[in-house]
């Protein structure tokens, strides 16, 4: 049953995607001062996500300030994650050349 349980899974491809169960990347970009939310997005896989963050981060607009994030979430196995199972990764600037930096955050 649990094996035809993981098949099944709203909130997931399935077996062998490489991932741990309920293993979550999600990411956005933030346009301006304020908190303007951007493109966003996520994946099950770390990397992923990242390279989708860096590549909405550098089609922004020319002199946009934008800022994005990288949270991660585990929830158990037919639960979808919410806002108190994830913690903030990776945060991303743009610099002025139009590379983006990732610095890891603290726990």
């Amino acid at each position: 049953m649990a094996s035809s349980a993981k098949e099944d899974c709203l909130y997931c491809d399935g077996p062998g995607q490489g991932s741990v169960l309920g293993e979550l990347f999600e990411w956005e970009v933030r346009i301006g001062d304020g908190d303007e939310l951007g493109p966003c997005g996520s994946s099950p896989f770390q990397a992923t996500s990242m390279d989708e963050l860096r590549t909405a981060m550098r089609g922004m607009p020319d002199g946009a300030c934008v800022r994005g994030r990288i949270v991660h979430s585990v929830c158990d196995f037919g639960a979808a994650p919410d806002d108190r199972s994830g913690r903030e990764i990776f945060r991303a600037s743009l610099d002025p050349a139009g590379m983006v930096r990732f610095e890891r955050v603290a726990e």
